[in-house]
């Protein structure tokens, strides 16, 4: 299905007076032109459907044009690296809604309110309940094999994100503290990539999808999970409040597309992987990593009071790195938008919802679907027996339930199972509470099952 061209930039060289963005006013009773204004980050796949997959959908401007009148809608969509030039777009009036992770939400809300342009977090995107959405990976041939081992270490993060916030948790959990034990280096992950390649870096904390994309290239392997902290790590959509009380029908339109995206992806995982793959130029296998039927993500507009609980244990270690002050989490959420677009039944579904258990699965070369198992072992005899037609292979931490490459996991074998860890500190841990169990590498693993 074709869909009406998208604004590119040159939308925003319409007059002021017809432009729905920053203006003050409402053009949308006297017909005109409105453009609105979206900020998105097309590598941070979390925040897919609403920005990357539901853009190449097409599903908002859909229920734009659906709200018929004299109005014009377009929109312009502007993709970002980070969150940050997102806030201080938003926070200059110069954008109406965008989508990041949780900590900068949290920079956003304390952002808005202190330049009196305050803004409210409308809806989730991608979560993960554990924390698995961030990841701390060293170089392939690193001898590191615990935190404590990053003591005196650099360690590249982007600070004032989430995945510095599991660095920072994951190390005091060590008994580390982050800014005396390490010299950290505040890097945007592209950066920090290229540090951990060239050496210059020890250790690279990141969110989705840098620590998957490393390690499935080859250039990376996991340290720790963050699914270990077992805290909610959750990517979402934030609106001015201004713009949401100005146009309610135009925030709704925008909700409503995000869970139409939202139903797509869970109903079309492979595709849906291949769009943002297409889109983003990520390989596809890392994207669905995070984004398929059994990813590390979990794809869902309801804000729950998991995901609120969260932020409000998130705003102390902002403040502890001068990042912000106090933040009002209850008065940043808002989740009458999203409530009256999904309607009040399906969202207290989505509410009381529970995420899947994780699964072992199997993407076939030449395959629009994926073949599920119902353990590692299962998986592993197909794989052996199949070696030339796999594109992927994904399986789920034996105890953290992260999803991860097969063939980039840590296995243990006890007795006549085998094990998938995502680490090594969870398959010590395994370890520790099995006698006789063993690792055994992937190879040797893929012998035992077949």
């Amino acid at each position: 299905m074709k869909h009406k061209a998208v604004a590119t930039s040159a939308a925003l060289l319409l007059p002021l007076a017809l432009t729905g963005c920053g203006n003050g006013g409402d053009t949308a009773a006297d017909g005109g032109t409105v453009t609105v204004t979206v900020g998105y980050q097309s590598k941070t796949i979390n925040t897919v459907t609403a920005g990357t997959l539901l853009r190449s959908l097409g599903y908002f401007e859909d229920e734009l044009n659906a709200l018929g009148g004299k109005t014009t809608y377009k929109v312009d969509w502007q993709d970002y690296a980070t969150g940050a030039p997102i806030t201080a777009q938003m926070t200059a009036g110069k954008m109406d809604i965008g989508s990041m992770g949780d900590f900068p939400l949290l920079l956003n809300a304390a952002r808005g309110k202190q330049l009196g342009k305050p803004t409210r977090l409308v809806a989730a995107t991608g979560y993960n309940l554990r924390g698995g959405l961030n990841t701390i990976v060293t170089a392939p041939d690193s001898k590191l094999s615990t935190l404590k081992d990053l003591k005196g270490k650099k360690v590249s993060t982007s600070v004032g994100s989430a995945a510095d916030g599991t660095l920072v948790r994951a190390l005091r959990d060590a008994g580390l503290d982050a800014d005396k034990d390490i010299e950290k280096l505040n890097q945007q992950p592209a950066v920090g990539a290229s540090a951990l390649s060239g050496g210059s870096a020890d250790a690279l904390s990141q969110f989705v999808a840098w620590p998957g994309l490393l390690t499935y290239q080859g250039k990376a392997k996991a340290l720790y999970d963050g699914a270990q902290l077992d805290l909610p790590t959750f990517h979402g959509v934030t609106a001015r409040e201004d713009f949401a009380k100005r146009r309610p029908a135009v925030l709704e339109a925008f909700l409503k597309a995000q869970a139409k995206a939202t139903d797509y992806l869970n109903e079309h995982p492979v595709e849906a992987a291949e769009k943002v793959a297409d889109a983003t130029g990520l390989p596809a296998e890392v994207v669905y990593l995070y984004n398929g039927a059994h990813g590390i993500a979990t794809f869902d507009p309801a804000l729950k009071p998991a995901l609120t609980a969260a932020l409000k244990k998130d705003v102390p270690i902002l403040k502890a790195a001068k990042l912000t002050g106090d933040v009002d989490v209850d008065a940043f959420v808002d989740d009458r938008y999203v409530r009256k677009a999904l309607g009040t039944a399906a969202y207290d579904k989505q509410l009381a919802a529970v995420p899947a258990p994780a699964a072992s699965e199997v993407w076939p070369k030449d395959a629009t679907e994926t073949k599920s198992f119902g353990t590692p072992a299962e998986l592993l005899a197909y794989v052996a027996g199949h070696k030339d037609a796999i594109r992927a292979a994904y399986v789920p931490d034996a105890t953290t339930g992260t999803q991860w490459f097969a063939d980039k996991a840590v296995w243990v074998a006890d007795g006549d199972q085998l094990l998938p860890f995502v680490a090594p500190a969870t398959a010590r841990a395994y370890l520790a509470g099995h006698d006789g169990a063993e690792v055994v590498t992937y190879a040797a693993a893929l012998e035992r099952a077949s």
